[in-house]
């Protein structure tokens, strides 16, 4: 894409974490490629503009987990392992349509998954290869997902509530925001399937917001691209998704 990546010593598309900040609000944001932000400067990012513009109204530091290629219960697994350490006051899963595919199996090229390009590459070759089956869509492959008997979607709501279960025990605001898949925004292919996750949520009392409706006026979904190819959002769906979330993420920092 011809974007620089540079990567802290935590591991994360970051600056070091900031220290000796009277007063200073930690947020986490949790989610996959998208919210790593692919394709895009780190400037560009949501993750970026966020904290920008809430450290504008109080010192404010986001830290940015996301991760390519992982789902929730890996984000959930990451938050436990590595981000309860920077004891946040928030905590934000930007969540897509795909989180809900299962853990992959452990492979003997495991050890590649260190490497953040490589993890990309795979799940865009993943992606493709459930795309072009015989009879089947990228469509038909989403929503598959979301049947009960999946066992990615079991996963993935064991993952919310262990998460919250965390959050709550530690004084920790949680918040999901559902990211839209970037193909049709005008008609919605996955309103189901985002009510069925926003439902869920709000029955355990998690705070979600959907921002498919957001985008709904766009009329080609192109223009929101990183690439002709590739539909990872671009600087300006970055900056439309940081705008929708704004008051949302603030309201979980008043106290």
């Amino acid at each position: 894409m011809g974007v620089d990546v540079s990567i802290n010593t935590m591991g994360l598309r970051d600056d070091e974490p900031r220290r000796g900040v009277d007063d200073l609000r930690r947020v986490v944001f949790l989610g996959d490629s998208l919210t790593f932000g692919w394709g895009v400067e780190e400037s560009d990012t949501f993750a970026y503009l966020l904290e920008e513009a809430l450290d504008a109204t109080r010192p404010t530091e986001v830290l940015n987990f996301g991760t390519g290629n992982y789902n929730t219960t890996q984000e959930v697994e990451l938050f436990a392992a590595k981000g309860l350490s920077y004891r946040p006051d928030q905590v934000v899963v930007f969540y897509f349509i795909n989180d809900a595919e299962p853990v992959p199996q452990r492979s003997r090229w495991a050890f590649l998954a260190n490497f953040r390009i490589v993890t990309f590459y795979w799940a865009r070759s993943r992606q493709l290869a459930a795309r072009w089956l015989p009879g089947r869509t990228y469509r038909d492959h989403y929503r598959a997902l979301y049947a009960e008997s999946q066992p990615g979607w079991k996963e993935t709501r064991e993952a919310f509530l262990r998460l919250a279960g965390i959050c709550r025990r530690r004084g920790i605001d949680l918040r999901v925001v559902l990211l839209p898949e970037l193909h049709r925004l005008d008609e919605y292919p996955f309103e189901r399937e985002h009510r069925l996750v926003a439902d869920f949520l709000r029955e355990h009392h998690i705070e979600v917001l959907d921002l498919a409706p957001s985008f709904a006026d766009v009329g080609d979904p192109q223009t929101l691209w990183v690439a002709a190819d590739d539909a990872h959002p671009n600087a300006v769906a970055h900056r439309r998704i940081a705008q929708a979330s704004l008051d949302f993420i603030a309201r979980g920092l008043v106290r």
